[in-house]
């Protein structure tokens, strides 16, 4: 409700304007005119006093385009008919604002752009290629990959919002005019998820230095407070930002979807500087006690620092791009004009837009743990898949019902050390065959194989004494 409003209160500033504008010349008619003559406009941003028939009405560019530039100066064409100029695509009357522009600077201004947008997509593609593993991976869930995980979706987010700013509203000048509630609401969820960056940085940097100074402490209570910190301590400020700047600021802070810097900016400037500040003291705390970790006397049996500790000193100083340090020389911004204001723009383009890659890489894709499973899988996988080919190159084919009764007469599950002959003996006195016939008092008795040592023996004719059972059958 409080964003129709704005909405409203935009639209009306630019009634406002309008009619100011309408108002200021009909005070100001130019009696000296005569003949033909252009009336006084107003086209949307600039307000166009009556013009004679065949001349041109110029004035200062506005600050948006040229940023204040007072040498400067927009024009509009007033024809011989009495009618302003008409654009020959649209067939609207035009005003000419390219040369507010400075085709040097506007050139070099789209290369920067160029790197924002490509930046933002790569990063935006990497770090949705890490929540896929990092998800996928149970095994690896734990206080730390959660963390990692809301900031990689935080940066998302954020790289998403940022390529649709720039292709959607910073592309149309009718939107920018209108001003209306759909980029006014982007601007406001972009700027949510730009603080989540940061609130999701400083829990990275809060969480590891809670960790490595509190032995005792519960992960998951942590979790919770850093997770409602997280995302919740942003809305606060955009709230407070977005009703400060559509009830309280002056009319023009409502203008062009909010796009130009507003004293109110500094509702959410705060926080971010104190992030940032938290995080460097989280920084030097955590390199301090690490090296009087580092520094202690070895053990009883000679044993240096733990592989734990040495792995935490390494990745606190990968923590200048998880923790956004970076962004602590973003307040000395050299002036317009100044030789390394272009330096100063290109380098600040590259950190802030490939930030997220940098991220992704460090703690995802060089991850130790992330490069073990992802390993591990590959060689079940890939092993697996292998071993299935291979075994059916080996298959037999399918025996027929003789042949695999024969097969099952024939396997040997075991062959016993000689022992004595305890088969019964026939009436002349020698052993009988295991599984033979015997005659007593006309009567025929069928013997069943005596089991030796627990184990059925073998039929001499089958396994001769000179050859040994295979091992792979042995049980």
């Amino acid at each position: 409700m409080a964003l129709s409003t704005t909405t409203d209160a935009s639209v009306d500033v630019i009634a406002q304007k309008r009619l100011e504008c309408l108002e200021t010349l009909n005070e100001t008619v130019d009696t000296t005119i005569s003949g033909l003559f252009c009336p006084g406009t107003w086209d949307g941003w600039l307000c166009w006093p009556d013009t004679a028939a065949g001349t041109s009405a110029y004035a200062l560019c506005p600050g948006f385009i040229s940023g204040f530039d007072p040498t400067r100066f927009a024009h509009k064409v007033c024809g011989e008919t009495g009618e302003w100029f008409r654009h020959p695509e649209t067939n609207k009357s035009w005003s000419n604002y390219t040369t507010c522009i400075n085709l040097d600077d506007y050139e070099w201004r789209k290369q920067v752009n160029l790197i924002y947008e490509t930046g933002y997509a790569i990063s935006l593609i990497a770090i949705l290629l890490s929540l896929a593993i990092l998800s996928y991976f149970r095994s690896l869930k734990c206080a730390r990959i959660t963390l990692h995980m809301n900031l990689f979706v935080s940066f998302a987010c954020n790289n998403c919002l940022w390529l649709l700013w720039y292709r959607l509203v910073l592309t149309d000048l009718d939107l920018l005019k209108q001003s209306g509630a759909g980029c006014i609401t982007l601007h406001l969820v972009l700027h949510y998820f730009l603080l989540t960056n940061y609130s999701w940085m400083l829990c990275e940097g809060f969480y590891l230095h809670t960790v490595l100074v509190s032995a005792f402490v519960s992960e998951k209570k942590l979790l919770k407070w850093l997770l409602a910190l997280g995302w919740g301590s942003p809305a606060f400020f955009i709230v407070l930002y977005g009703f400060l700047r559509g009830y309280v600021s002056p009319p023009h802070d409502t203008i062009e979807c909010w796009m130009n810097d507003s004293s109110f900016n500094k509702v959410f400037v705060g926080p971010v500087c104190i992030s940032m500040l938290l995080n460097l003291v989280f920084l030097f705390n955590i390199m301090r006690v690490l090296l009087l970790k580092l520094k202690a006397p070895a053990g009883p049996q000679g044993a240096g620092p733990s592989r734990t500790i040495l792995q935490a000193f390494r990745a606190t100083l990968l923590l200048v791009p998880l923790l956004g340090l970076q962004y602590i020389l973003t307040p000395f911004r050299p002036g317009n004009g100044h030789p390394y204001e272009r330096t100063y723009e290109t380098m600040l383009a590259c950190t802030s837009s490939f930030q997220g890659l940098f991220v992704a890489v460090l703690f995802c894709f060089l991850n130790g743990e992330v490069i073990a499973q992802v390993k591990r899988k590959w060689r079940t996988v890939f092993l697996r898949t292998r071993a299935n080919s291979y075994t059916a190159t080996q298959v037999s084919p399918v025996p027929t019902t003789e042949t695999a009764a024969t097969a099952t007469a024939q396997r040997v599950h075991f062959r016993p050390e000689p022992v004595a002959d305890l088969r019964p003996l026939a009436a002349d006195g020698k052993p009988m065959f295991v599984g033979s016939t015997a005659k007593n008092g006309g009567h025929t008795t069928h013997r069943q194989p005596t089991p030796v040592n627990g184990f059925h023996a073998t039929l001499e004719a089958e396994f001769p004494d000179d050859i040994e059972a295979p091992a792979d059958e042995i049980l």
